[in-house]
């Protein structure tokens, strides 16, 4: 089969499932968009790989990140992108293409190019960007907001009636395609996300980049990640604030863009020193990351509810560390915290509960080591990438 995985940010666990499916014989083409400010895999061919694999740099305008947050730069840069993304399908007639992470607009061309070069189409729906392009204009332009909302509402609609099986990364997600877009949940498959664990071994906690960044004797709070309109980085500045007087603990952010501009911006005004700032790190760097915190830190604001499941709360798990989470209670990454006693978590509101959270993780080493267990214990029971494979080949041949 002739495969196609497009995933335009270009996140790491991704790129297992295709090399998983060319180790299994299959022609794929890993295909992303370049000059995106978010973590990234490792997008390239290695020693190893599958003669059938491939990686393919779709451009997009390097002005991007600049415009990330002007609506309209930024609609018009994406619509250019998946005009290219689409061109390229037509070019080479892939039996399959699995689309993900693509904004609304991006994925009209990819999807309408798939079906005319005789492919299957599926729409891998990571978020509703569509619902929150609409919820977001109503809310800045009521009148004029609620027409480009239907708009993005109704592509979105004719993407998914293009697809020949739908896939969802959480079963929340089924009822909301069968209510806004008249998706048939027989047609869905629930396929939830995963981490690379066979990547992500569970180092010790003094490790060499915890020694490079003076953090190997400190008790470290770590988040690693995108900082988003999703997340609220005011829980980074008021951990800061907690441990002010406690010269033994660090607050670290590993990230880019501008949650960690406002959070730079921040330091400056209040001289939080033990706040440490560092941008995204090598691939190959994010176990040894990882490793370096006590605890792991995961944010996402009330709104985003069940529509986001931050990725980076798999690879936390992996880590073999615990978690600390301010999300909506109902997110798929909070349950699977509660569920298998990986962490603490709180609602995104509640300060004073994550900052008591924050004090017995702080307190109890005892705590800490049993949540780590069981954080690292899920994954291993959890992500290896051919049980996965083995259902998106299933997936993709139907």
């Amino acid at each position: 089969m002739r495969i196609v995985v497009h995933d335009y940010a270009g996140h790491p666990f991704p790129t297992s499932l295709s090399r998983a499916l060319a180790a299994r014989g299959h022609e794929v083409v890993h295909a992303f968009a370049s000059a995106l400010q978010t973590p990234r895999g490792d997008l390239r061919r290695r020693e190893g790989d599958a003669a059938g694999l491939e990686f393919r740099e779709i451009p997009m305008d390097p002005e991007y990140p600049r415009y990330k947050y002007s609506f309209l730069r930024r609609r018009n840069m994406e619509v250019r992108y998946g005009r290219a993304a689409a061109d390229f399908i037509r070019e080479w007639k892939p039996d399959a293409v699995l689309s993900g992470n693509t904004p609304t607009e991006t994925q009209e061309p990819i999807s309408r190019a798939t079906v005319d070069a005789g492919g299957r189409f599926y729409y891998w729906v990571q978020d509703f960007y569509s619902l929150a392009v609409d919820k977001l204009l109503r809310r800045k332009i009521p009148l004029a907001g609620g027409w480009v909302g239907g708009w993005y509402r109704r592509l979105d609609r004719r993407q998914f009636g293009r697809s020949t099986r739908v896939v969802v990364i959480t079963e929340d997600f089924t009822p909301i395609l069968a209510r806004e877009f008249d998706v048939d949940p027989a047609g869905v498959d629930v396929v939830p996300n995963w981490a690379i664990i066979e990547e992500i071994p569970a180092h010790p906690r003094d490790n060499a980049w915890a020694r490079e960044h003076g953090l190997d004797d400190k008790f470290v709070f770590l988040y690693s990640g995108t900082i988003g309109m999703k997340h609220n980085p005011a829980r980074l500045l008021e951990l800061a604030e907690r441990y002010r007087d406690d010269p033994a603990v660090r607050i670290v952010v590993v990230s880019e863009g501008i949650g960690a501009k406002w959070l730079a911006e921040q330091k400056n005004k209040t001289a939080a020193d033990n706040l440490v700032l560092l941008p995204y790190q090598p691939i190959d760097r994010l176990p040894e990351v990882l490793a370096s915190g006590d605890v792991l830190v995961g944010l996402l604001e009330e709104d985003a509810g069940v529509f986001s499941v931050p990725s980076k709360t798999l690879s936390y798990l992996c880590a073999g560390r615990p978690l600390l989470l301010a999300v909506p209670p109902p997110n798929l990454a909070a349950r699977i915290t509660r569920d298998h006693q990986a962490g603490l978590t709180v609602a995104p509101a509640d300060r004073e509960g994550f900052l008591a959270a924050a004090d017995r993780l702080r307190e109890s080493a005892e705590l800490r080591g049993r949540l780590a267990g069981k954080a690292r214990a899920y994954a291993e029971a959890t992500f290896p990438i051919e049980l996965t494979a083995d259902t998106f080949e299933r997936i993709l041949s139907s």
